[in-house]
């Protein structure tokens, strides 16, 4: 009777291990930017992303044409195009909150102090010589600061993807964007995953079970609306990138 009680008291410890490792991570889509004060791709976003436990907090990168890496999203800002100018001009420029735009370094040295690992998109740029050199100094960046085993590479550049995937240390992973790669191709390539909006997975939900099988990971961006949400919850993905990371951790600790 005692082996009995035990054997079942072990299965529900199994379940209930299995269904708590099953909950997504929360994902913060250019820091937690959607609160007073913050501004997508602010050193205050990433602290904010940071402050409320977030597991990781995603940010994109440019270099400008004097090789400096800066984290904007958008190919400009303020109407200045950040592969086309010098870096004493973009990093003059405002964000939302008022903060200036941050360098690499300085978005790295600021995530130093934190806890919530990184996910870094580097931006399809206009050359893939420039791309391939923005590519290499994200690598050695991530180094000197220390960042490897809490930093992840996105990209939707097939050929940055190959590359990162060669160049990356063990601790780091490296996830392709662009939504046209089949499970088995992304294995092939030797890539940890797919991260791919809502829009091609809600088409192709059964790349989900597919990757599982190969040993990948799912990610899904950008979801923000509750029944989206419970949708990625519901078909066991491993992270979920939103503007709405609060909205989703309660969620997840109904």
């Amino acid at each position: 009777m005692k082996l009995k009680s035990f054997i079942t008291c072990l299965a529900i410890a199994s379940c209930a291990i299995a269904s708590q490792a099953a909950a997504p991570k929360v994902i913060a889509h250019r820091g937690y930017w959607n609160v007073p004060g913050s501004a997508q791709n602010s050193i205050r976003s990433l602290v904010k992303a940071d402050s409320i436990g977030c597991y990781a907090s995603e940010f994109d990168v440019w270099m400008t044409p004097d090789s400096v890496l800066i984290v904007n999203h958008d190919p400009t800002i303020n109407g200045i195009e950040i592969q086309r100018t010098p870096s004493a001009e973009v990093l003059k420029q405002k964000l939302a909150n008022g903060e200036t735009v941050p360098t690499l370094e300085q978005y790295f040295k600021a995530a130093q102090k934190l806890n919530t690992r990184l996910v870094l998109e580097l931006k399809t740029h206009d050359s893939r010589k420039q791309e391939t050199a923005a590519l290499k100094k994200t690598l050695k960046l991530a180094k000197k600061y220390g960042l490897d085993e809490r930093l992840d590479y996105i990209v939707f550049s097939k050929d940055a993807f190959k590359q990162y995937v060669k160049s990356v240390p063990k601790c780091s992973k490296v996830y392709f964007l662009n939504g046209d790669y089949v499970p088995a191709q992304v294995k092939y390539a030797k890539g940890a995953g797919i991260d791919y909006s809502l829009k091609v997975m809600k088409k192709h939900p059964e790349w989900i079970k597919d990757c599982h099988n190969r040993g990948l990971e799912v990610n899904v961006w950008t979801v923000n609306e509750p029944e989206d949400m419970q949708w990625c919850i519901d078909q066991g993905v491993d992270y979920i990138t939103t503007n709405e990371p609060e909205r989703l951790q309660k969620m997840l600790k109904k």
